[in-house]
């Protein structure tokens, strides 16, 4: 955990200052200069993505949003929970919007994510010929207009 919290607090300080520099235990490096700067302002969000609980707490303590993979765990569970950690962390948890990957071929449970509180969700679809992948894409494009009501 350290490791990554270094990791972005040295990113954060590249992305918004003129001649960053950090010194942590694991990630150390005098004055650079580097350009392009984000457009985004503060800087970019940082979403942090694995599974519930442990990622979860480090998208709460220096993140901007998770993303937790729904097969690797039962969103329906872990929403709440991970709301409930924002809330005891001090954090707005409409502060860490959460995308769902791996979403599953289930209209009904996209509607549960959403009801949730989940964001978005990302699907995984294998490269297919034209024929065979168009019907699929049509079938997420009807989930979108049913979810988004």
């Amino acid at each position: 955990m350290q490791k990554m919290r270094e990791q972005i607090e040295a990113m954060k300080a590249i992305w918004t200052e003129t001649k960053p520099e950090y010194h942590g235990e694991l990630v150390d490096f005098g004055t650079i200069m580097t350009w392009p700067k984000p457009v985004q302002k503060p800087h970019p969000p940082v979403v942090l993505g694995g599974a519930f609980p442990w990622a979860a707490r480090r998208a709460i303590r220096y993140g901007n949003g998770w993303y937790p993979n729904a097969a690797s765990g039962n969103p329906e569970e872990y929403l709440p929970a991970f709301r409930k950690m924002a809330q005891d962390a001090g954090r707005d948890p409409a502060s860490l919007p959460v995308t769902i990957g791996g979403a599953p071929d289930d209209l009904d449970k996209l509607k549960r994510f959403r009801d949730l509180g989940a964001a978005r969700v990302n699907v995984s679809l294998m490269s297919e010929a034209p024929d065979d992948i168009l019907p699929r894409l049509d079938k997420w494009a009807g989930y979108i207009r049913q979810v988004r009501g």
